[in-house]
């Protein structure tokens, strides 16, 4: 597995998800500009990846339900 650095769409959905900051607003959109902020985005990502995964687990009990009904 590659990892694509120049693909942004998950900060664009991640912006979606939930309520920033406007500081992360701000990282989110125009990136990192030193080190520390590369270590908060890399965070974000993590917390991105986290939520992105609930939300699937919670779409598919979702259809399961619909499905039994």
């Amino acid at each position: 597995m590659s990892t694509k650095w120049d693909d942004t769409s998950w900060q664009e959905e991640f912006l979606e998800m939930k309520a920033h900051k406007p500081d992360v607003v701000r990282l989110l959109m125009e990136g990192p500009s030193g080190f520390k902020d590369a270590w908060q985005l890399g965070s974000l990502h993590e917390e991105y990846k986290r939520l992105k995964k609930r939300y699937e687990q919670l779409q598919q009990e979702h259809e399961q339900k619909e499905q039994q009904e």
